[in-house]
C-alpha cells in the first residue's frame, strides 16, 4: 500500500470555501515529498471524462484567499454504479495515480471507498458548509458559511428593526441546522427553526409575537433552516395572524461563496497537508476529521457509519437567550 508516486486531487459535490486552502496544501505538501500531482477537474464527472492536469507548485500560487474550487465541483450519480466505479479506477491506473485525495462530503466518501476497494488508495477530507459529517466537529467552508449568513442576518435586522417588522431569514444547510443555530445565537434571533428540534407549532411562534409586542418589542427575527423551509409561506401566515408586517429573507448560494476565513484556510491547510502524510505513509480508505481539538483519521466505513447530532446544550441556550 506504500510507495505512492502520484497523488490525484479532486473537488465533488457543493463548493465550500476554504477548498482552495485544502488544493494548495495538497499540492504543495506531495511536491515537497517527492510526488508527482495531478489536478481533477469536476470531481468524479471529470474523472471519467479524463479532464485531468499536471499541477506544481505554481498551478496553485494565490488561491489560498479565494472562495470556490479551482478545480470545479460537479455531482456525479453515475459513481453509485459497480461498473462505472471500476471505471475510474482504471482510469486512475491509466493516468498513474495511486493516491487520491477527495475533498467533498459523505456522498463523495462513498465514492473514494469504493475506489480504495479497488486498489487505489484514497482518503477524503471534509468539505461542506452544512457541518453534517458525523465523524469530524469541523469542516471546510461552515467558518465562512456562518459568517457570511451573520452579517447578512445583522443588515436584515436593522432594517427590520427600522420598519417594525418581523423577518423570516432562511439560511442553508440542507437537512442539517447547524447554520442555523450558530446564526441563531451570534444574531440574537428571537426563534430558530432546526429540523433537529422544531415541532412545526406555528401557533406557538404568532403567540410568542403577540405577547412580545404588547411588552414594547416592535420587530421579531426568526433564522429557518433550509431543512424546515417554507420560509415564504411562513411569512404570510405570521402576518395574516398577527398583524405585522412580515417579510422573508432567503440567503441563498451567498453562504457558499467567498474569501474563506482564518479558520478556513488552516484548517483546511492542516487537512489537506495530513492527507498527503496518510497516503505517503501508506495509509488508504481514511477521512481526515477535526475532534476535541485534534486532527485525526479514521476508517472511511467507521466514518460513514457514525451518526451526529446538534448540541443539546446549545439549542437549551438559545432558547434561554431568545426572551
Amino acid at each position: 500500500m506504500g510507495n505512492v508516486k502520484t497523488i490525484g486531487v479532486l473537488t465533488s459535490g457543493g463548493d465550500a470555501p476554504g477548498m482552495n486552502a485544502a488544493i494548495r496544501a495538497v499540492v504543495r505538501t506531495a511536491l515537497a515529498a517527492g510526488c508527482n500531482v495531478k489536478g481533477i477537474m469536476r470531481g468524479y464527472l471529470g474523472l471519467l471524462e479524463e479532464d485531468i492536469i499536471d499541477m506544481d507548485a505554481r498551478s496553485v500560487s494565490d488561491i489560498i484567499q479565494r472562495g470556490g474550487t479551482i478545480l470545479y465541483t460537479a455531482r456525479c450519480l453515475d459513481m453509485l454504479k459497480s461498473e462505472v466505479q471500476d471505471k475510474a479506477a482504471d482510469i486512475c491506473r491509466k493516468h498513474g495515480i495511486d493516491g487520491l485525495v477527495v475533498i467533498g462530503g459523505d456522498g463523495s466518501f462513498k465514492g473514494a471507498q469504493q475506489l480504495a476497494r479497488r486498489g487505489i488508495n484514497t482518503v477524503g477530507l471534509p468539505g461542506t458548509i452544512d457541518l453534517d459529517i458525523a465523524c469530524t466537529d469541523y469542516t471546510i467552508g461552515f467558518d465562512t458559511a456562518i459568517n457570511t449568513a451573520m452579517e447578512t442576518i445583522d443588515k436584515v435586522r436593522d432594517t427590520s428593526t427600522s420598519h417594525e417588522r418581523c423577518s423570516v431569514i432562511e439560511v442553508m444547510g440542507r437537512k442539517a441546522g447547524y447554520i442555523a443555530l450558530w446564526c441563531g445565537i451570534a444574531n440574537g434571533a428571537e426563534e430558530i427553526l432546526i429540523a433537529e428540534r422544531y415541532d412545526y407549532d406555528e401557533q406557538r411562534i404568532i403567540n410568542n409575537i403577540i405577547n412580545k409586542r404588547k411588552t414594547g418589542k416592535k420587530h421579531y427575527i426568526i433564522v429557518n433552516a433550509e431543512g424546515v423551509g417554507d420560509s415564504n409561506g411562513m411569512a404570510k401566515r405570521i402576518e395574516a395572524a398577527t398583524g405585522m408586517e412580515t417579510r422573508a429573507t432567503i440567503i441563498g448560494h451567498a453562504q457558499r461563496g467567498g474569501s474563506p476565513t482564518t479558520k478556513d484556510r488552516v484548517y483546511a491547510s492542516m487537512m489537506g497537508a495530513k492527507a498527503v502524510d496518510l497516503l505517503v505513509a501508506g495509509a488508504s480508505n481514511r477521512v481526515v476529521g477535526y475532534r476535541d481539538g485534534k486532527f485525526v483519521d479514521y476508517d472511511i466505513e467507521e466514518g460513514l457509519a457514525m451518526t451526529k447530532d446538534v448540541d443539546q446544550y446549545m439549542f437549551e441556550l438559545s432558547i434561554r437567550l431568545s426572551k
